[in-house]
Protein backbone atom coordinates (compact mmCIF):
# COMPACT_ATOMS: atom_id res chain seq x y z
CA UNK A 1 0.00 0.00 0.00
CA UNK A 2 1.85 3.52 -1.22
CA UNK A 3 -0.08 4.91 1.96
CA UNK A 4 1.62 2.52 4.46
CA UNK A 5 5.05 3.16 2.63
CA UNK A 6 5.04 7.02 2.64
CA UNK A 7 4.05 6.74 6.62
CA UNK A 8 6.87 4.08 7.42
CA UNK A 9 9.32 6.29 5.54
CA UNK A 10 10.63 8.64 8.40
CA UNK A 11 13.47 9.80 5.91
CA UNK A 12 10.61 11.35 4.11
CA UNK A 13 10.51 15.51 3.47
CA UNK A 14 7.68 17.61 2.05
CA UNK A 15 9.08 18.91 -0.45
CA UNK A 16 6.32 21.66 -1.49
CA UNK A 17 6.63 23.55 1.68
CA UNK A 18 8.95 26.39 2.42
CA UNK A 19 11.04 27.28 5.32
CA UNK A 20 9.65 30.74 5.24
CA UNK A 21 6.34 31.15 4.65
CA UNK A 22 4.63 34.73 3.40
CA UNK A 23 1.23 34.72 5.06
CA UNK A 24 0.14 37.89 3.36
CA UNK A 25 -2.86 36.12 1.54
CA UNK A 26 -3.84 34.52 4.82
CA UNK A 27 -3.65 37.58 6.59
CA UNK A 28 -5.67 39.42 3.84
CA UNK A 29 -8.33 36.41 3.73
CA UNK A 30 -9.07 36.46 7.84
CA UNK A 31 -9.62 40.35 7.15
CA UNK A 32 -11.47 40.04 4.25
CA UNK A 33 -13.51 37.18 6.25
CA UNK A 34 -14.49 39.88 9.22
CA UNK A 35 -13.57 36.98 11.46
CA UNK A 36 -13.14 38.06 15.14
CA UNK A 37 -9.95 36.17 15.50
CA UNK A 38 -8.44 33.01 14.25
CA UNK A 39 -5.18 30.99 15.36
CA UNK A 40 -3.33 29.18 12.82
CA UNK A 41 -0.54 26.21 12.57
CA UNK A 42 1.10 24.74 9.76
CA UNK A 43 3.63 21.19 10.53
CA UNK A 44 5.44 19.00 8.33
CA UNK A 45 5.90 15.57 9.90
CA UNK A 46 9.15 17.08 12.47
CA UNK A 47 8.95 20.73 12.50
CA UNK A 48 6.12 23.59 12.83
CA UNK A 49 6.74 25.26 9.53
CA UNK A 50 4.01 28.19 10.58
CA UNK A 51 2.65 29.62 13.69
CA UNK A 52 0.35 32.68 14.59
CA UNK A 53 -2.86 33.69 15.37
CA UNK A 54 -5.07 37.02 14.49
CA UNK A 55 -7.60 39.45 16.04
CA UNK A 56 -9.60 38.39 19.36
CA UNK A 57 -10.88 35.78 21.54
CA UNK A 58 -13.22 37.64 22.86
CA UNK A 59 -14.27 41.18 20.51
CA UNK A 60 -16.52 43.04 22.52
CA UNK A 61 -13.52 42.73 25.14
CA UNK A 62 -11.09 42.98 22.98
CA UNK A 63 -9.21 39.76 24.55
CA UNK A 64 -6.45 38.61 21.93
CA UNK A 65 -6.32 35.57 20.51
CA UNK A 66 -3.36 33.66 20.94
CA UNK A 67 -2.24 30.81 19.78
CA UNK A 68 -1.98 28.53 23.05
CA UNK A 69 -5.75 30.33 23.44
CA UNK A 70 -8.29 27.79 24.50
CA UNK A 71 -11.09 26.68 22.05
CA UNK A 72 -14.40 24.68 22.05
CA UNK A 73 -12.94 22.27 18.99
CA UNK A 74 -16.07 20.45 18.83
CA UNK A 75 -16.51 17.84 16.38
CA UNK A 76 -12.66 18.17 16.19
CA UNK A 77 -12.84 15.89 19.03
CA UNK A 78 -13.70 12.58 17.00
CA UNK A 79 -10.69 12.13 15.79
CA UNK A 80 -9.14 11.96 19.11
CA UNK A 81 -11.38 9.54 20.28
CA UNK A 82 -11.40 7.48 17.19
CA UNK A 83 -7.26 7.26 17.91
CA UNK A 84 -8.22 6.14 21.46
CA UNK A 85 -10.63 3.46 20.62
CA UNK A 86 -8.31 2.49 17.74
CA UNK A 87 -5.89 1.18 20.45
CA UNK A 88 -8.71 -0.66 21.64
CA UNK A 89 -9.10 -2.55 18.78
CA UNK A 90 -5.31 -3.22 18.51
CA UNK A 91 -5.22 -4.65 21.61
CA UNK A 92 -7.74 -7.04 21.08
CA UNK A 93 -10.30 -5.26 24.02
CA UNK A 94 -12.70 -4.95 21.47
CA UNK A 95 -13.86 -5.67 17.53
CA UNK A 96 -14.52 -3.28 15.12
CA UNK A 97 -17.32 -5.96 13.49
CA UNK A 98 -18.96 -7.51 16.62
CA UNK A 99 -22.19 -6.01 17.33
CA UNK A 100 -21.26 -2.92 19.73
CA UNK A 101 -24.42 -3.57 21.47
CA UNK A 102 -22.76 -6.51 23.22
CA UNK A 103 -20.59 -3.56 24.42
CA UNK A 104 -23.19 -0.70 24.80
CA UNK A 105 -26.42 -2.59 25.52
CA UNK A 106 -28.29 0.88 24.61
CA UNK A 107 -27.93 0.10 21.00
CA UNK A 108 -28.26 -3.62 20.75
CA UNK A 109 -31.83 -3.26 19.22
CA UNK A 110 -31.75 -0.50 16.78
CA UNK A 111 -34.93 0.62 15.72
CA UNK A 112 -35.17 2.69 12.00
CA UNK A 113 -37.38 5.57 11.65
CA UNK A 114 -39.38 4.99 8.60
CA UNK A 115 -42.07 7.93 8.65
CA UNK A 116 -43.93 9.87 11.56
CA UNK A 117 -47.91 9.01 11.78
CA UNK A 118 -51.19 11.16 11.45
CA UNK A 119 -50.95 12.46 14.82
CA UNK A 120 -46.95 12.82 14.44
CA UNK A 121 -46.16 10.29 16.32
CA UNK A 122 -43.03 8.17 14.85
CA UNK A 123 -43.20 5.21 13.12
CA UNK A 124 -40.12 2.48 13.85
CA UNK A 125 -38.95 -1.06 12.47
CA UNK A 126 -36.40 -2.87 13.91
CA UNK A 127 -33.28 -2.24 11.72
CA UNK A 128 -32.34 -5.40 9.20
CA UNK A 129 -28.88 -5.90 11.14
CA UNK A 130 -26.68 -4.63 14.29
CA UNK A 131 -24.79 -1.36 14.46
CA UNK A 132 -20.82 -2.58 14.77
CA UNK A 133 -17.99 -0.18 15.85
CA UNK A 134 -16.67 0.24 12.24
CA UNK A 135 -20.44 1.62 11.29
CA UNK A 136 -19.73 4.04 14.34
CA UNK A 137 -16.42 5.44 13.49
CA UNK A 138 -17.40 5.84 9.51
CA UNK A 139 -21.11 7.23 10.31
CA UNK A 140 -22.98 4.51 8.62
CA UNK A 141 -24.45 3.38 11.72
CA UNK A 142 -27.49 5.41 10.65
CA UNK A 143 -27.59 7.87 14.14
CA UNK A 144 -27.76 11.40 13.14
CA UNK A 145 -28.16 15.00 14.84
CA UNK A 146 -31.01 17.05 15.72
CA UNK A 147 -29.23 20.06 13.96
CA UNK A 148 -28.60 18.59 10.52
CA UNK A 149 -31.37 16.22 9.48
CA UNK A 150 -34.66 17.59 10.18
CA UNK A 151 -36.28 13.93 10.51
CA UNK A 152 -34.34 13.29 14.06
CA UNK A 153 -35.53 16.85 14.72
CA UNK A 154 -39.51 16.14 14.23
CA UNK A 155 -38.70 12.99 16.30
CA UNK A 156 -37.25 14.99 18.94
CA UNK A 157 -40.29 16.94 19.06
CA UNK A 158 -43.05 14.19 19.03
CA UNK A 159 -41.51 12.49 22.04
CA UNK A 160 -39.74 15.33 23.50
CA UNK A 161 -37.03 17.32 23.41
CA UNK A 162 -33.88 16.09 25.58
CA UNK A 163 -31.77 18.04 27.94
CA UNK A 164 -28.47 19.50 26.00
CA UNK A 165 -25.47 16.98 27.28
CA UNK A 166 -27.48 14.11 28.37
CA UNK A 167 -27.90 10.50 27.08
CA UNK A 168 -31.19 11.13 25.67
CA UNK A 169 -29.43 13.54 23.37
CA UNK A 170 -27.85 11.05 21.74
CA UNK A 171 -30.70 8.57 21.92
CA UNK A 172 -32.66 8.32 18.92
CA UNK A 173 -33.92 5.77 16.13
CA UNK A 174 -31.79 5.30 12.89
CA UNK A 175 -32.51 6.58 9.88
CA UNK A 176 -31.38 3.16 7.75
CA UNK A 177 -30.35 0.17 8.34
CA UNK A 178 -26.37 -0.13 9.72
CA UNK A 179 -24.18 -0.01 6.65
CA UNK A 180 -26.67 1.66 4.12
CA UNK A 181 -25.62 5.10 3.73
CA UNK A 182 -23.66 7.64 5.04
CA UNK A 183 -25.24 10.16 7.71
CA UNK A 184 -23.31 12.72 10.44
CA UNK A 185 -24.24 11.94 13.34
CA UNK A 186 -23.79 10.95 17.07
CA UNK A 187 -22.01 7.86 16.60
CA UNK A 188 -18.73 9.09 17.78
CA UNK A 189 -20.24 9.54 21.24
CA UNK A 190 -21.67 5.96 21.73
CA UNK A 191 -17.84 5.41 20.61
CA UNK A 192 -16.33 7.50 23.82
CA UNK A 193 -19.07 5.34 25.94
CA UNK A 194 -17.97 2.02 24.48
CA UNK A 195 -14.27 3.12 25.52
CA UNK A 196 -15.82 3.72 29.21
CA UNK A 197 -17.41 0.36 29.19
CA UNK A 198 -14.68 -1.62 28.06
CA UNK A 199 -12.12 -0.24 30.11
CA UNK A 200 -14.35 1.11 33.05
CA UNK A 201 -13.01 4.35 32.93
CA UNK A 202 -14.25 8.23 32.44
CA UNK A 203 -13.42 8.99 28.70
CA UNK A 204 -11.23 12.03 30.03
CA UNK A 205 -9.11 9.51 32.38
CA UNK A 206 -8.58 7.23 29.67
CA UNK A 207 -7.54 9.69 26.94
CA UNK A 208 -5.39 11.88 29.00
CA UNK A 209 -3.75 8.36 30.04
CA UNK A 210 -3.19 7.14 26.67
CA UNK A 211 -3.43 9.96 24.13
CA UNK A 212 -2.83 13.41 25.50
CA UNK A 213 -0.17 12.44 27.84
CA UNK A 214 1.46 10.79 25.30
CA UNK A 215 1.22 13.30 23.21
CA UNK A 216 2.04 16.39 25.17
CA UNK A 217 -1.24 17.89 24.91
CA UNK A 218 -1.23 20.31 27.87
CA UNK A 219 -4.69 22.08 27.57
CA UNK A 220 -6.92 19.34 25.59
CA UNK A 221 -9.54 18.34 28.03
CA UNK A 222 -13.37 17.56 28.73
CA UNK A 223 -14.37 20.38 31.11
CA UNK A 224 -17.32 21.63 33.10
CA UNK A 225 -17.13 25.12 31.94
CA UNK A 226 -14.86 27.22 29.62
CA UNK A 227 -11.54 28.58 31.59
CA UNK A 228 -10.94 32.05 32.12
CA UNK A 229 -9.25 33.71 28.89
CA UNK A 230 -10.65 30.70 26.23
CA UNK A 231 -12.33 32.19 23.09
CA UNK A 232 -15.75 33.11 22.92
CA UNK A 233 -18.28 31.85 20.43
CA UNK A 234 -18.98 35.14 18.51
CA UNK A 235 -22.23 36.31 16.09
CA UNK A 236 -22.12 38.53 13.67
CA UNK A 237 -24.60 41.70 14.51
CA UNK A 238 -26.43 43.62 11.57
CA UNK A 239 -24.30 46.99 12.68
CA UNK A 240 -20.66 44.71 11.95
CA UNK A 241 -19.89 44.06 14.83
CA UNK A 242 -20.22 41.23 17.51
CA UNK A 243 -22.01 39.81 19.80
CA UNK A 244 -21.14 36.48 22.09
CA UNK A 245 -22.74 33.37 22.13
CA UNK A 246 -23.04 31.39 25.38
CA UNK A 247 -23.45 28.32 23.66
CA UNK A 248 -20.72 25.48 25.48
CA UNK A 249 -21.06 22.02 23.94
CA UNK A 250 -19.22 20.51 27.52
CA UNK A 251 -20.53 19.30 30.81
CA UNK A 252 -23.65 17.14 30.91
CA UNK A 253 -24.04 13.72 31.98
CA UNK A 254 -20.99 12.58 30.03
CA UNK A 255 -17.94 13.40 28.39
CA UNK A 256 -19.00 14.14 24.94
CA UNK A 257 -16.99 12.17 22.27
CA UNK A 258 -18.27 13.88 19.39
CA UNK A 259 -17.76 17.34 20.13
CA UNK A 260 -16.79 18.27 23.81
CA UNK A 261 -13.45 18.36 24.00
CA UNK A 262 -11.58 21.83 24.31
CA UNK A 263 -7.92 22.47 23.20
CA UNK A 264 -5.63 25.10 21.42
CA UNK A 265 -3.76 24.71 17.83
CA UNK A 266 -0.54 23.79 19.57
CA UNK A 267 -2.26 20.74 20.93
CA UNK A 268 -4.05 19.50 17.63
CA UNK A 269 -1.17 20.15 15.93
CA UNK A 270 1.03 17.67 17.61
CA UNK A 271 -1.73 15.19 17.22
CA UNK A 272 -1.95 15.74 13.27
CA UNK A 273 2.16 15.44 13.44
CA UNK A 274 1.44 12.00 15.01
CA UNK A 275 -0.79 11.17 12.20
CA UNK A 276 1.59 12.25 9.78
CA UNK A 277 4.26 9.85 11.46
CA UNK A 278 1.93 6.72 11.51
CA UNK A 279 1.18 6.70 15.39
CA UNK A 280 4.21 7.77 16.90
CA UNK A 281 5.42 11.25 18.07
CA UNK A 282 8.63 11.92 19.92
CA UNK A 283 9.62 8.26 20.61
CA UNK A 284 5.74 7.84 21.95
CA UNK A 285 3.56 5.30 19.74
CA UNK A 286 -0.01 5.24 19.96
CA UNK A 287 -1.19 2.96 17.27
CA UNK A 288 0.88 0.78 14.68
CA UNK A 289 1.71 1.71 11.29
CA UNK A 290 -0.28 -0.96 10.07
CA UNK A 291 -2.94 0.32 12.52
CA UNK A 292 -3.08 4.03 11.28
CA UNK A 293 -3.37 3.21 7.88
CA UNK A 294 -6.46 1.31 8.18
CA UNK A 295 -8.13 4.45 9.62
CA UNK A 296 -7.13 6.35 6.64
CA UNK A 297 -8.17 4.20 4.32
CA UNK A 298 -11.92 4.63 2.83
CA UNK A 299 -14.39 2.24 4.89
CA UNK A 300 -17.39 3.29 3.08
CA UNK A 301 -16.79 1.77 -0.38
CA UNK A 302 -19.10 3.45 -2.77
CA UNK A 303 -21.25 5.36 -0.33
CA UNK A 304 -20.61 9.16 -0.70
CA UNK A 305 -19.35 10.78 2.79
CA UNK A 306 -19.20 14.04 3.80
CA UNK A 307 -22.45 16.06 3.14
CA UNK A 308 -24.53 17.62 5.62
CA UNK A 309 -28.16 19.35 4.97
CA UNK A 310 -29.52 21.35 8.16
CA UNK A 311 -32.16 21.56 10.65
CA UNK A 312 -31.10 24.37 12.60
CA UNK A 313 -29.67 27.38 9.86
CA UNK A 314 -28.55 29.97 12.95
CA UNK A 315 -26.40 26.87 13.96
CA UNK A 316 -24.91 25.15 11.18
CA UNK A 317 -25.53 25.93 7.07
CA UNK A 318 -25.73 22.87 4.94
CA UNK A 319 -22.12 21.61 4.21
CA UNK A 320 -20.13 19.76 1.32
CA UNK A 321 -16.15 19.90 1.53
CA UNK A 322 -15.73 18.78 -2.05
CA UNK A 323 -19.25 19.18 -3.53
CA UNK A 324 -17.62 17.30 -7.03
CA UNK A 325 -15.98 14.89 -5.93
CA UNK A 326 -16.87 11.29 -4.19
CA UNK A 327 -15.70 11.49 -0.89
CA UNK A 328 -15.20 9.02 1.27
CA UNK A 329 -14.68 7.85 4.79
CA UNK A 330 -12.03 6.28 7.22
CA UNK A 331 -11.96 5.36 10.82
CA UNK A 332 -12.30 8.94 11.82
CA UNK A 333 -11.90 11.51 8.92
CA UNK A 334 -13.27 12.40 5.47
CA UNK A 335 -10.89 11.37 2.53
CA UNK A 336 -10.68 13.39 -0.53
CA UNK A 337 -10.13 10.89 -3.22
CA UNK A 338 -8.83 13.01 -5.99
CA UNK A 339 -5.62 15.89 -5.69
CA UNK A 340 -7.17 19.76 -4.90
CA UNK A 341 -5.79 22.11 -7.25
CA UNK A 342 -3.03 24.45 -5.11
CA UNK A 343 -3.50 22.31 -1.87
CA UNK A 344 -3.80 18.98 -0.65
CA UNK A 345 -2.90 15.39 -2.15
CA UNK A 346 -5.01 12.88 -3.34
CA UNK A 347 -6.13 10.29 0.15
CA UNK A 348 -5.50 13.52 2.46
CA UNK A 349 -7.85 13.36 5.39
CA UNK A 350 -9.95 15.79 7.34
CA UNK A 351 -12.84 17.82 9.07
CA UNK A 352 -13.91 20.60 11.37
CA UNK A 353 -15.51 21.94 14.72
CA UNK A 354 -19.01 23.43 15.01
CA UNK A 355 -17.38 27.13 14.94
CA UNK A 356 -15.61 27.50 12.23
CA UNK A 357 -12.49 25.04 13.26
CA UNK A 358 -10.73 22.84 9.85
CA UNK A 359 -7.83 20.79 10.00
CA UNK A 360 -6.36 18.65 7.16
CA UNK A 361 -3.41 15.71 7.06
CA UNK A 362 -1.84 15.62 4.14
CA UNK A 363 0.03 11.80 4.67
CA UNK A 364 1.71 12.10 0.86
CA UNK A 365 3.40 15.27 0.85
CA UNK A 366 3.63 15.43 4.46
CA UNK A 367 1.88 18.46 5.72
CA UNK A 368 -1.06 18.87 7.69
CA UNK A 369 -2.63 22.36 8.78
CA UNK A 370 -5.20 23.60 11.73
CA UNK A 371 -7.17 26.48 11.54
CA UNK A 372 -8.78 27.59 14.78
CA UNK A 373 -11.86 30.48 14.96
CA UNK A 374 -14.86 30.61 17.05
CA UNK A 375 -17.77 32.35 15.46
CA UNK A 376 -21.09 30.53 14.45
CA UNK A 377 -22.74 29.32 12.59
CA UNK A 378 -21.32 26.66 11.14
CA UNK A 379 -20.45 26.94 7.37
CA UNK A 380 -18.80 30.48 7.47
CA UNK A 381 -17.75 31.22 3.87
CA UNK A 382 -15.36 33.50 5.18
CA UNK A 383 -13.84 31.40 8.10
CA UNK A 384 -13.57 28.45 4.56
CA UNK A 385 -11.95 31.36 2.52
CA UNK A 386 -9.23 31.63 5.46
CA UNK A 387 -8.90 28.10 5.74
CA UNK A 388 -8.23 27.67 2.37
CA UNK A 389 -5.60 30.04 2.15
CA UNK A 390 -4.00 28.37 4.87
CA UNK A 391 -3.88 25.83 3.30
CA UNK A 392 -2.59 27.42 0.09
CA UNK A 393 0.15 28.72 1.87
CA UNK A 394 1.68 25.64 3.32
CA UNK A 395 1.87 24.51 -0.66
CA UNK A 396 2.86 27.53 -1.68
Amino acid sequence: MVWRQILLDRSARPANVAAMIDDTGLSRAISDAHLPGAACLIVDRDTVRYSRSFGFADAPAKVPMKIDTICQIASMTKALVSLGIMQLVEGGRIELDAPIGDVLPELADPQVLTGFAEDGSPILRPAARPITLRHLLTHTSGLGYAFVQPEILRYYQAVGIPAAGSKASITMPLLFDPGDDWAYGVSTDWAGLAIEAVTGTDLQSYLSANVFSPLGLKNTVFRDTLPAGAAKVHVRNPEGGFVLNPLYLGGGEFHGGGGGLTSTTEDYARFLQMMLRGGELDGNRLLKTDTIAEMIRNQVGEIRAGHMTTAMPAFAVPFDTFPDQHTGWGLGFLINPEPIPGGRSAGSLCWAGIFNSYYWIDPIAGVAGVFMSQIAPFGDPGALVAFKALEEMAYS
